[in-house]
């Protein structure tokens, strides 16, 4: 990990830098899913005064379709056994679009903390008709909390 770029990936037991280098399309959509700003729902506690999201999703050609994640709402919060559960379900939410429209017959999320000041997520994907998928973001604290 740099301090440029603190979060570090790992897709199939390999490390990789994030940006233009993760060339396949389904860790590119997966990061995409994760770490854009989903917009928050009505009863979310918020941590500042906005409700984000992306202004796409106004004119998603499927009404309801989302882009992103509620991870940031817990960009605020403490490490807790409450904070990792909840970072687990705001993944799972955020990548269910891949069962739904077919890219994947299921989606496997895991989050724990590490040590004091990380929490790691992995995603497991499982395609049918292709290579699944393993990735794993070791301290997705660190690009809620730049």
């Amino acid at each position: 990990m740099t301090p440029e770029q603190p979060l570090s990936i790992v897709v199939n037991g390999i490390e990789q830098s994030l940006g233009m280098a993760v060339r396949d399309a389904l860790p590119r959509a997966v990061i995409i899913s994760l770490f854009t700003w989903g917009r928050a729902k009505p009863d979310d506690a918020l941590p500042g005064a906005e409700r984000m999201g992306w202004w796409g999703d106004t004119y998603a050609p499927n009404q309801g379709d989302r882009i992103g994640s509620r991870l940031w709402l817990l960009a605020r919060a403490k490490i807790t056994t409450q904070t990792v559960m909840q970072a687990k379900q705001y993944a799972e939410e955020a990548l269910a679009w891949l069962v739904t429209d077919g890219v994947a017959s299921q989606v496997l999320v895991d989050a724990e903390r590490q040590g004091q000041s990380q929490i790691a997520i992995r995603c497991q994907i499982v395609r049918g008709h292709g290579p699944n998928l393993d990735i794993r973001f070791n301290n997705v604290w660190s690009a809620l909390n730049v």
